[in-house]
């Protein structure tokens, strides 16, 4: 329990590290990412809205409700860890590459498949049953950066993040899920002031989800890949490239 609680406090210490230094790099993909994203949450809950009105329908509100509301909260994460990753093997004196290098070295297709596999997976098994969303969650967790970091494919990249979760299955999860839910709540939150200001209508509800996805869900993506170079270094006993924690804290160039 206490070699747990110490990688937890490490992993949780290099989140804090790379977002302070980095900050206004991942807002700005967040931005480009999850502006998007919570026009389609919006038009979800639109649309859920609309079909409440049958009482016929009931069932099936909930159900595709359940599954928009758990997929929807983690539709993004997955590439913009994906992004993160690509950003830290090719940082250069401990400064991420350009949005524009990344915009043309970032595998797009293989991301946005592996980001809807991974949150239609996730969604399924909560929606079915708690315990296949669980492992699901946590197993499938680190493919985004797989496919950056490694190269691999689609498929290739889902196994990969289950042999490097296999053994580690706590310490993913005490990293994830805490991130997930807390930043789940703090944007329901947000959405009450957000929409006393501008009333309750499409509009109030895609800002809200924009806005604090922009600023929470980078948590949840940098905590993935650095999941994922301790798990890869820890298997296959290799040093990635890329500036450690420690270079981003005390601010040195990276080797």
């Amino acid at each position: 329990m206490r070699k747990l609680l110490g990688e937890v406090r490490e992993i949780f210490i290099g989140i804090f590290h790379v977002y302070r230094a980095w900050w206004v790099d991942i807002l700005l993909l967040s931005l480009i990412i999850f502006i998007p994203l919570g026009v389609l949450d919006a038009a979800d809950s639109e649309a859920l809205e609309s079909l409440r009105s049958g009482e016929s329908a009931k069932a099936v509100v909930l159900s595709v409700g359940a599954f928009l509301i758990i997929a929807t909260a983690t539709l993004g994460e997955v590439f913009l860890a994906g992004a993160i990753g690509l950003s830290l093997i090719h940082a250069k004196d401990g400064r991420p590459p350009s949005l524009a290098f990344i915009a043309r070295h970032l595998s797009y297709g293989r991301l946005i498949a592996v980001d809807i596999l991974y949150v239609v997976l996730v969604a399924a098994g909560f929606v079915l049953f708690l315990v296949p969303g669980l492992l699901a969650f946590v197993y499938l967790a680190l493919a985004g950066p797989v496919v950056e970091i490694e190269d691999r494919g689609i498929r290739a990249s889902f196994k990969r993040s289950i042999q490097l979760v296999r053994g580690s299955f706590w310490l993913v999860l005490v990293v994830l899920l805490p991130i997930e839910l807390v930043g789940s709540s703090i944007g329901k939150a947000a959405e009450v002031p957000i929409e006393a200001l501008l009333g309750h209508n499409f509009v109030a509800v895609g800002l809200a989800e924009a806005m604090t996805d922009v600023v929470l869900s980078p948590l949840w993506a940098i905590a993935a890949v650095l999941l994922t170079r301790k798990m890869v270094e820890r298997k296959d006993g290799v040093t990635l490239p890329g500036p450690a924690v420690a270079d981003l804290q005390s601010g040195k160039p990276s080797a």
